[in-house]
């Protein structure tokens, strides 16, 4: 399998992005980020690890469907002062939502997830992989 970088802000389409957002603005309430994931996996596991300092682990909420993970949350704001002079204002703060296919059928109902030193880490067990099964055809023969 091949390591896919994950570039969350692609320059060429920021005006296209920032073009949509307004014309939809149903959508403004709704922006938040997108965290970044590795995944990779061993013999028995998938195992997704995404930074989320900051974040309370018991606030955030993952499910795994059709062996995709989906990992929702929301980056409380600290009290801000609104008159602050900044001169580059980088942190996101806000929702978050991250949907993954993962590289493998899992066991989405055996996961478990750990939260240390602002990682989070999931492990997810691999499903059996199913054999082809051969079926013998039976003839009558006169």
């Amino acid at each position: 399998m091949a390591l896919i970088k994950w570039t969350p802000f692609l320059e060429p389409f920021e005006d296209m992005d920032k073009m949509f957002s307004e014309l939809m603005p149903a959508n403004k309430g709704m922006a938040g980020f997108m965290p970044a994931v590795d995944v990779y996996e061993d013999k028995n596991n998938v195992i997704v690890e995404t930074q989320l300092a900051g974040v309370d682990p018991e606030k955030v909420d993952i499910s795994i469907e059709n062996d995709v993970l989906s990992i929702k949350g929301e980056s409380e704001k600290k009290s801000e002062v609104e008159d602050k002079n900044y001169y580059r204002k980088e942190i996101r703060r806000g929702s978050f939502y991250r949907s993954v296919p993962l590289p493998a059928h899992v066991l989405g109902d055996k996961a478990s997830a750990a939260a240390e030193d602002g990682v989070l880490k999931i492990s997810i067990p691999k499903a059996p992989e199913t054999k082809p099964r051969s079926i013998k055809i039976k003839t009558k023969r006169k």
